[in-house]
């Protein structure tokens, strides 16, 4: 394991903690127009890490047969069916990036004809990952409202959870 994968598996855990914690109905939902919804931004990154990361290593991160546009158009579906594509991309992304090495890291993929090395490439998605995942919370924590239960210290928490810091190596 690398160190791209314990950031993803962190900002994978925050993901799935905030959306447990949202109601069905309430996935759909925007904060004002134009927004978009939690099911949107998950369509959205599950397209990107599907795309990205079949064939990670020999072929271009932007795929044919990715419809970018769709992903942000998301007809009624479950949140099961929605959370069911999401761990389907995120196996893709687990399969291609866990197993990479040091010396992989030097290595040049291309994303739309661009290339990068696989570093590169990984610090541009970990970041764009983490940008989604903060709007994800943020929409999660505004539709909990009161029942909403911190994914990190919770507000006047910081003296205890300093004298016992247990989740700075991840959650």
């Amino acid at each position: 394991m690398n160190l791209f994968s314990a950031e993803y598996s962190r900002y994978k855990t925050l993901l799935e903690s905030a959306v447990e914690q949202v109601k069905e109905a309430d996935i759909f939902k925007t904060v004002g127009e134009p927004g978009n919804s939690i099911a949107v931004i998950i369509k959205h990154l599950s397209g990107n890490f599907a795309s990205r990361f079949t064939e990670f290593l020999t072929t271009d991160g932007e795929k044919e047969w990715r419809n970018r546009d769709s992903e942000f158009q998301v007809d009624k579906v479950t949140k099961a069916d929605l959370m069911a594509t999401w761990n389907r991309s995120w196996t893709i992304l687990e399969r291609a990036v866990f197993s990479l090495n040091r010396k992989d890291m030097s290595r040049t993929v291309t994303i739309r004809g661009v290339p990068f090395t696989v570093e590169e490439a990984l610090a541009r998605s970990l970041a764009h990952f983490s940008y989604h995942v903060g709007q994800i919370v943020f929409l999660a924590k505004y539709f909990a409202g009161e029942n909403w239960n911190y994914l990190s210290i919770p507000p006047g928490e910081s003296g205890n959870y300093n004298k016992n810091p247990n989740k700075e190596k991840g959650f």
